[in-house]
């Protein structure tokens, strides 16, 4: 059976390098002082994806994130590693989201695209570690969901099984179609990029881009629809304004910071017999150091 696959994928800020400006005076995160890059546990969500296409022949894999325009970028890296195509929610109104105007406006840009059999994305993203947005997604839709994914073990007469990883062992569940499946760390990466894939694909572009683009590379994009990368606004998915960006936003952030761990700087030296080290052994279990 061919299915219809959608993956949730964001571009997000490298939180390894957060900076002075990384965060804007109304409290929201500078994404554009930060390095950028795919999500991880998307890619790990986007292999789930792949193998399911593969099992699947006829399947389609589209992503979609929601974003600045740049985002587009994580669109040709996952299509470079399997992918078909993708969507790039896109709009001012759309920026300052917490997760529940965030999975709002994702619902109705699902809800737009229609015909879908599964919903793929990561737990989590980096930048926010709430893991709340693919769950909220699931419940705007009024559709199943399965979180702590691992491994998608079949999907075949209407239903997917899958294994989830949980924190005192392993679970194994089935959930009726369509539905959202939100992915670990702990399943399989992503495989590389695929040279030919990479040759084939390497023009696609988003109109923001292909604007920018000269009138004989505008001719190539034009001329090849599987170049061609969409883009929505909120009015396109019938977003409503009050629940989208700020206004939608019941969660705000009051301050980032960058914090680097470092050892005090003292240090005793202790005998190297039995009885200072059984001393010293003692004394870290009265702290409460260990023990």
């Amino acid at each position: 059976m061919s299915l219809n696959i959608i993956v949730l994928a964001k571009q997000v800020p490298d939180t390894r390098n957060v900076g002075k400006d990384a965060m804007k005076e109304d409290g929201t995160i500078n994404r554009a002082a930060l390095p950028a890059i795919f999500n991880p546990e998307d890619l790990n969500a986007l292999e789930q994806a792949i193998r399911l296409k593969e099992a699947n022949p006829g399947s389609k894999i589209t992503i979609l994130t929601m974003g600045l325009p740049r985002a587009s970028e994580v669109i040709r890296e996952a299509i470079f590693r399997g992918a078909d195509s993708g969507i790039v929610l896109t709009d001012r109104t759309l920026g300052g989201a917490d997760t529940l105007a965030t999975s709002y406006s994702l619902a109705q840009a699902v809800k737009k695209f229609g015909n879908y059999d599964i919903i793929l994305g990561g737990r989590q993203a980096i930048d926010g570690d709430t893991a709340q947005v693919g769950p909220q997604i699931a419940e705007k839709l009024g559709i199943p969901q399965v979180t702590y994914a691992e491994e998608i073990l079949d999907l075949s007469n209407g239903t997917v099984t899958v294994k989830r990883r949980l924190e005192n062992g392993v679970e194994t569940v089935k959930a009726p179609l369509p539905c959202v499946v939100t992915v670990t760390g702990t399943a399989d990466e992503c495989r590389p990029r695929n040279a030919k894939r990479v040759m084939r694909f390497k023009r696609a572009v988003s109109p923001s881009e292909k604007a920018k683009l000269s009138e004989a590379e505008q001719a190539i994009v034009d001329a090849r629809p599987d170049l061609q990368l969409q883009e929505w606004s909120a009015a396109y998915v019938d977003a409503d304004p009050e629940q989208i960006g700020l206004p939608g936003s019941p969660t705000k952030v009051k301050a980032i910071e960058n914090v680097v761990f470092t050892a005090k700087e003292n240090l005793r030296l202790e005998g190297n017999d039995d009885q200072a080290l059984e001393d010293l052994i003692k004394e870290l279990i009265a702290n409460h150091t260990i023990g």
